[in-house]
């Protein structure tokens, strides 16, 4: 696993199963850490032993959405740390359960990527609005119906999940990067997850943190030009009836 450091409270931790970089994040804060996603399966070592390098426990861990690739050491993490909170959206909480179903009054799109069950249960739901230590919680639906983003008004880090992507490109989650599309395969709505990239971008973040490719410091072109690429896909795709 590859360490990497940003700034004063943000640590980036890369795994690249089959050449497929999945990041989580620790966020230091003054009672421990927060761990930011759970990573792939048989990441539990290596994330307990990067919060052991900062001598501090990982008293919270929070899930951006409920895909596979950011909860697969979720269960490992939670047997072997019983007393971290456990946290997800209230919306994406019900996938982790095997409840499938879509609201009536979201857009009946196919869910899309890899979803799983898991044992463990959250401690905790989050909402748009909510604090988890020093972050705001965001709501940025789009890529699955709950997907949240995480913003550390300390110093301005969006940790963003998967509502960007910044491997092969920077993207909004849904627009296609053939070079890795893995991300935009698994985009439940494209239009909401372009609405959920401009409610990041008008918080003016200082460093943009993603669950596939690096982060980025002074990210707002990158972000303008990702997004305005993806409402002309989605314009480009309306006009051809799909």
């Amino acid at each position: 696993m590859r360490i990497t450091t940003h700034g004063s409270h943000t640590i980036q931790l890369t795994r690249w199963p089959r050449l497929f970089p999945v990041n989580c994040y620790l966020v230091r804060e003054d009672d421990g850490l927060t761990l930011i996603d759970a990573g792939v399966p048989g990441s539990d070592n290596a994330i307990l032993a990067a919060a052991r390098a900062e001598s501090k426990s990982i008293r919270r861990i929070v899930l951006t959405h409920a895909h596979a690739d950011h909860l697969g050491s979720l269960d490992a993490l939670h047997r072997l740390l019983p007393e971290a909170e456990v946290l997800i959206s209230t919306r994406d909480a019900r996938f982790l359960g095997g409840d499938m179903s879509l609201d009536a009054g979201e857009p009946q799109d196919k869910l899309r990527g890899g979803y799983r069950q898991v044992a463990t249960r959250p401690t905790r739901t989050l909402d748009d609005g909510d604090r988890v230590g020093s972050l705001q919680v965001v709501a940025s639906p789009g890529h699955t119906p709950g997907h949240i983003a995480l913003f550390d008004p300390r110093d301005g880090t969006l940790i963003a999940g998967d509502a960007f992507q910044t491997r092969a490109g920077v993207a909004v989650s849904g627009t296609l990067r053939p070079l890795f599309p893995f991300p935009a395969l698994a985009t439940w709505h494209r239009p909401t997850a372009l609405a959920s990239a401009r409610r990041l971008r008008a918080l003016n973040p200082a460093r943009l943190a993603v669950g596939h490719g690096e982060v980025l410091e002074q990210p707002f072109a990158a972000m303008d030009r990702a997004i305005a690429e993806a409402a002309r896909g989605l314009a480009e795709a309306h006009s051809h009836g799909a």
